[in-house]
């Protein structure tokens, strides 16, 4: 019904559960090399470096290529995809997140790398969807992170996204404590967020990915089956299965259902972007949240750098 992408950049876990393609993160490449199993790979990383990149934090080089080192190792026992992130802390910067993601293309070309097989993940804001587009036109596939509101989601199929990430459990978190109740996973606010997306760019024939994203529970994924892709981590990936309940399907393409205007959000329409993004409070706070996050992770992970560097 969908396709399973693993949330981790744990080979051990991939060798487990098999699934299709793999996303990593920031704080996913930092919680992997903490682990003594894959200590070595940092090291090797910084040999790597030839100082050929000019990066505002010549460390972020070699974080750069710890990323793709990992991804390339996921890609030997994976028939899909991996996605490899830009770094966070260039989400307001269209031109950096551009050369950032072409590095990223031209370091695992280096190692062999078919780059055909990756996806440059880059945050939803405006900036970030503007160099999703420019990449997209030299045919370098783009993975559309710390997605949460409609409007995000709308310019990214205008902008011609490969796949979008629209982030089911970090919605529901937020709602939670605005409102202070829990949500069964039918009513979950992350998972009306997903199917509202689903029938909009199935109804407009948008070729882009709709890749659910960060849940909470295997209730949360069992209402997104169907879901075009459903990226989840190795815990809940090991709940599912080891369950025996059936798994109805949920959503299809031609289910219908779209009540929504088609809306027309190419470059010329920061102002709307804006405005419908703006109108969501939800989505203001957890894609900053969500871009902080993940430069404090880089951040963590650039310290074990230098940290190396100076030793």
């Amino acid at each position: 019904m969908s396709k399973v992408v693993a949330d981790t950049g744990e080979i051990d876990a991939i060798k487990n559960y098999k699934p299709h393609d793999v996303t990593t993160n920031p704080s996913l490449v930092l919680k992997a090399v903490q682990n003594p199993k894959y200590q070595h790979l940092l090291g090797e990383a910084l040999a790597m470096d030839d100082h050929s990149y000019p990066a505002v934090r010549p460390q972020s080089n070699v974080a750069d290529i710890l990323a793709v080192n990992i991804g390339a190792d996921l890609l030997k026992i994976i028939p899909g995809r991996v996605s490899t992130e830009c770094d966070a802390h260039l989400s307001y910067d269209t031109k950096a997140t551009i050369e950032k993601g072409l590095r990223i293309v031209d370091l695992y070309a280096k190692k062999g790398v078919d780059t055909s097989r990756l996806y440059i993940k880059i945050a939803s804001t405006w900036e970030g969807i503007r160099a999703c587009e420019e990449l997209q036109k030299q045919g370098i596939q783009t993975n559309m992170t710390l997605l949460f509101s409609f409007g995000q989601a709308a310019a990214c199929a205008d902008a011609g996204a490969a796949l979008i990430s629209p982030f089911v459990g970090r919605i529901m978190d937020w709602y939670k404590a605005k409102e202070g109740r829990s949500f069964e996973p039918h009513e979950d606010p992350g998972v009306l967020s997903v199917r509202r997306i689903y029938k909009y760019y199935k109804q407009y024939k948008y070729p882009t990915i709709v890749m659910a994203a960060s849940f909470r529970n295997v209730g949360e994924i069992r209402e997104l089956a169907g879901c075009d892709n459903i990226t989840i981590s190795p815990a809940l990936l090991g709940e599912l299965e080891a369950s025996t309940e059936a798994l109805p399907r949920k959503l299809w393409p031609e289910m219908g259902g779209c009540d929504e205007p088609k809306i027309d959000m190419g470059a010329d329409s920061v102002e709307l972007f804006k405005k419908l993004h703006g109108e969501d409070e939800m989505a203001v706070q957890k894609l900053a949240e969500g871009i902080q996050g993940f430069s404090k992770d880089q951040a963590s992970l650039e310290a074990m750098v230098e940290k190396l560097i100076s030793s």
